[in-house]
């Protein structure tokens, strides 16, 4: 995501130093990893919601898709019966 390498952290570091100071570092650092912590899981919840639901949304256009196939075969069977029903109707004196 970001390209930071390690001369640019000790940067970042060196500079947190001299404007939070020393005794308000350790501090900070801890804040920032709980809200780093925090933020990671809030996107991995992201993530399983929309995979959640784009599975839900699978199995939704699958059910659809055989509830068409269903009625189709019931048509299909119900067409065969009546024109068996009828061609034996039709031998009957």
């Amino acid at each position: 995501m970001f390209d930071v390498g390690f001369s640019e952290i000790l940067v970042i570091l060196v500079v947190a130093l001299v404007v939070i100071g020393p005794e308000k570092l350790p501090k900070v650092a801890r804040t920032l990893g709980l809200l780093t912590g925090r933020l990671q899981r809030y996107a991995a919840n992201i993530k399983a919601d929309v995979e959640r639901e784009l599975r839900n949304e699978e199995v939704l256009r699958i059910e659809r898709e055989a509830k068409n196939t269903i009625t189709q075969i019931e048509s299909g069977i119900s067409k065969v019966i009546k024109e068996e029903v009828n061609s034996i109707h039709g031998k009957i004196p």
